[in-house]
């Protein structure tokens, strides 16, 4: 659980990522976009790409954000959705 990754992430609004994707290890952009939800509006990770879910719950955990790719949302472990309203 990395407060300071999560703030950072926050504040600039878009993250380098490095990721293994395809075999290989890739530098991705996400973006942060907040979406609303029925407890409020809720910042994702955004990556306009297709990704392991693995990867994506690595990053999930790192940034301690959820993380939503083509193939699916991830939260961090033992969160859910609202746990992040109001970022």
């Amino acid at each position: 659980m990395s407060r300071e990754k999560q703030q950072e992430a926050l504040q600039k609004g878009e993250i380098q990522v490095r990721c293994k994707r395809a075999g290989m290890y890739q530098i991705l952009p996400f973006k942060l976009m907040r979406y609303p939800s029925p407890a409020g509006m809720v910042p994702y990770l955004v990556l306009d790409k297709y990704l392991e879910i693995a990867e994506l719950t690595r990053i999930a955990e790192e940034y301690w954000l959820p993380v939503k790719a083509l193939n699916g949302k991830v939260y961090p472990r033992g969160t859910k959705e609202s746990d992040f309203a109001g970022l």
